[in-house]
This record gives structure tokens, sequence and C-alpha cells, in this order.
């Protein structure tokens, strides 16, 4: 049996984008008030400004750390664990309700399409004091498959 070669392939922000909006599992790495790193999975998109966006809420320790530290590290994967994956950085914002509802209906259009009713979902973002996390990119790697290194093929 061929054995999986790694690869490794460099790209651009468009290519990076189009990767990412077909992609919403992914690691958000923020940094703890010690300094130690803090992993949580989520759902992310990208919205019209082409920042990744993620649903939460305030108390989650992910926006609290972005509200101390606006560093954020984004491991985005493939439905497929074994799949290609790229790792980004950037600098997030926290925006809560009533400024978030609209983000909000965008990152949930970006990501899971259309919703049977906007009003309720409106409604119901208000009353569950939901917030928006928004990563505007800085950096990237290059979108990356796991497998051997080419000197072993």
């Amino acid at each position: 049996m061929a054995r999986k070669i790694a690869t490794n392939t460099v790209v651009t922000r468009d290519e990076l984008l189009s990767f990412v909006k077909d992609r919403h599992d992914a690691v958000l790495i923020t940094k703890r008030a010690d300094g130690r790193p803090q992993a949580s999975p989520v759902t992310l998109g990208v919205d019209d400004m082409d920042r990744l966006v993620i649903a939460s809420y305030p108390s989650r320790a992910k926006s609290k750390n972005l509200r101390r530290d606006a560093v954020a590290t984004v491991c985005v994967l493939s439905d497929d664990f074994g799949g290609p994956w790229v790792q980004i950085e950037g600098y997030a914002e926290v925006i809560d309700v009533p400024a978030a509802v609209e983000p909000l209906v965008t990152y949930y259009r970006n990501v899971a399409g259309d919703h049977p009713d906007w009003d309720e979902y409106r409604q119901a973002m208000l009353e569950q004091g939901k917030c928006i996390i928004r990563i505007t990119i800085e950096h990237w790697g290059p979108i990356a498959t796991g497998g051997f290194p080419p000197h072993l093929a």
C-alpha cells in the first residue's frame, strides 16, 4: 500500500478564504489570564468583510479571554478529520447583543443557510444574550494534510 505523503500548500488570501468558507469545524485558541492556552471547539463562518465569525456567549472562557487579550489562533478542520486543515492567526473583537444581532444573522446564513423565521431568530439571540466573535485575519499557514514526510515515500 502506498504511503500518504503530507502536503503543505502555500495559498493566497483569496485561496484561504475559499478553503475556509466551505469548512465550519475549527478549534479556537485563546490565552488564559496566566498566559496558558485555552482551546475551544467551535463552528465558524466568514462574514461579508472576510473575517472569521464565531457565535458564543459573553460568559464563555473564549469570550472573556479575547476581551482581555485579542490575539486568536484558529485551526480550521475539514469534515473528514484526516482532511486538509489550516492555521490562522488574527485579532478578535467580541460584540454583545443588541449590536451582535445582525452579525449573528450573517453568521447563521453563512454557516447554515436560511432560517425559517428571521424575526424569531433575532429574538432568540436577544433572549439568549449571545455574542459574536469576529477575527480579522492577519497571518495564515499553508493548507496542510497529514501523512509521511516526502523522504519516507
